[in-house]
């Protein structure tokens, strides 16, 4: 399975979501360097290191946005530990607006 399939499984479980979207923005990063990395080879834009996270779901009411984003920090932990850079999160309650 892949990283965006199991992002998106893990979050579905956890928040039970009206919207959610993964997008893979690891094309979007190609030529940046990594700090952490063995080699110092610029990032080549493949796999599944960057993503945005969009999510809607009524676990976030009554949620801070630092909250917000340590509850999919957290859960989305192993993932980051196993090679995911980086993880844009962009949650909302019902009702809210969002931008996308």
């Amino acid at each position: 399975m892949s990283i965006q399939s199991t992002i998106e499984n893990k979050l579905s479980k956890a928040f039970a979501p009206e919207r959610v979207s993964v997008i893979n923005e690891s094309h979007l990063h190609a030529g940046h360097h990594h700090s952490g990395s063995d080699h110092h080879d610029a990032f080549d834009g493949t796999g599944e290191t960057h993503f945005r996270v969009r999510i809607v779901a009524e676990a976030f009411s009554g949620m801070s946005r630092i909250d917000r984003h340590r509850a999919v920090n957290e859960l989305l932990a192993p993932e980051l530990e196993a090679g995911v850079h980086a993880l844009a999160i962009e949650p909302a309650a019902p009702g809210e607006k969002t931008r996308w």
